[in-house]
């Protein structure tokens, strides 16, 4: 284990952390959130544990909200997590660390209905360039926290 989380890429850091307090249920912001192995995140409604949590992009959100002519508040699209990356999609397949929790990242988050009940036109706005974000399974817990660096990891 040592071996693999010496070989970190760095990808970027975590700027918001929310939690769906059930389902359609309003979305809480958070400094930081547990991560339990196997399951999802401490107060979020549950899932699957492949679908442990879900990530979104900030320059992403950021131009889906400037194709609307909106300025929705990220947590709009439901993810758990809003990274500085520029594109999520490449990491597919791949294991991450977002600070102390390591999560595999199992798929896209496919944009559904709720999101044009949301906003007129922020499903199609979310198709593109996996804008939707992805999803992934918690494979070591801990806790996630505002400001923590993500990196690939092995």
């Amino acid at each position: 284990m040592n071996d693999i989380l010496s070989q970190r890429t760095w990808i970027g850091r975590v700027v918001g952390i929310a939690v769906r307090t059930g389902p359609g249920a309003s979305m809480q912001e958070l400094g930081e959130v547990l991560a339990s192995t196997d399951g999802g995140l401490e107060g979020d409604n549950p899932s699957s544990p492949r679908r442990g949590v879900t990530l979104i992009s900030q320059p992403q959100w950021t131009k889906v909200n400037e194709e609307l002519g909106s300025d929705l508040p990220w947590h709009t699209r439901r993810a758990n997590v809003l990274i500085d990356a520029p594109s999520l999609g490449g990491l597919i397949g791949a294991t991450i660390a977002l600070g102390e929790v390591l999560v595999r990242v199992e798929g896209e988050t496919k944009p559904c209905p709720v999101m044009d009940a949301a906003h007129p036109g922020l499903l199609n706005a979310l198709k593109p360039d996996c804008r939707g974000g992805v999803h992934g399974h918690i494979v070591t817990g801990g806790r996630i926290r505002v400001g923590a660096e993500i990196r690939r990891v092995g």
